[in-house]
């Protein structure tokens, strides 16, 4: 096993605002949290509507539509890379690095790069749970909280957070706000088009789940 570090970052474009030069190539998700982008990469290119993803491993250039874009950036990259590397640059480009966390993964080993959104309504519930690959995800709107290791984290909106997959999640959001969510997770590759979760009481995994899954990108990747 070696050190690799999935990181997020949130880009914040105004209008018809570019990135300076393009981003260099590595295995990189954009999940469009508002506005509209241009992405292009070297197969190509689209433009992204909000709720809307991109994957690529080449070079890539954004580009924000005539409202602007504010985007969420998840990269994977090897141990010891500084975050203060992955900045984007350019006229009217904002670019806050959020969270970086290491995992574990095996070179030359392929995985799976899943990028997705969960919607939990509100007073919904996560009950305790397992995936079977790390993750970040980032809370789009509303609130949430997160139970493990015996310990509860309060996020608000805007807020990233990193799950590392085998250790148990409680989770669930408020009476009165929804705990709405962008995730990107590296999971075998046997799992693609197939749920990650598996719940850990018996007892929980007959009851009603309220939260809804989106999968916008299941990339097979090397690393």
């Amino acid at each position: 096993m070696a050190d690799y570090i999935l990181r997020v970052y949130t880009d914040v474009f105004t209008e018809k605002a570019s990135v300076a030069s393009p981003l260099p190539g590595m295995n990189r998700g954009i999940y469009v949290a508002d506005g509209m982008a241009t992405i292009r990469d070297d197969r190509g290119g689209a433009t992204l509507n909000v709720n809307s993803a991109w994957f690529s491993t080449g070079d890539t250039t954004i580009t924000a539509g005539a409202n602007g874009a504010r985007i969420l950036r998840y990269e994977l990259v090897k141990g010891g890379t500084a975050d203060a590397d992955g900045l984007a640059q350019g006229d009217g480009v904002t670019s806050v690095h959020k969270l970086s966390a290491a995992v574990d993964l095996e070179p030359g080993d392929g995985y799976l790069w899943r990028c997705d959104r969960v919607d939990i309504p509100p007073s919904g519930i996560a009950y305790t749970h397992v995936h079977q690959g790390p993750g970040i995800r980032c809370l789009l709107e509303g609130g949430f909280k997160v139970e493990t290791g015996g310990e509860t984290h309060v996020i608000a909106a805007g807020e990233p957070w990193f799950e590392a997959g085998p250790v148990p999640v409680l989770a669930y959001a408020p009476d009165d706000k929804p705990g709405n969510f962008s995730r990107t997770m590296i999971l075998p590759r046997a799992l693609k088009g197939k749920s990650s979760i598996s719940y850990v009481n018996e007892e929980d995994k007959d009851k009603p789940k309220r939260q809804k899954y989106t999968i916008f990108l299941d990339e097979f990747i090397e690393i």
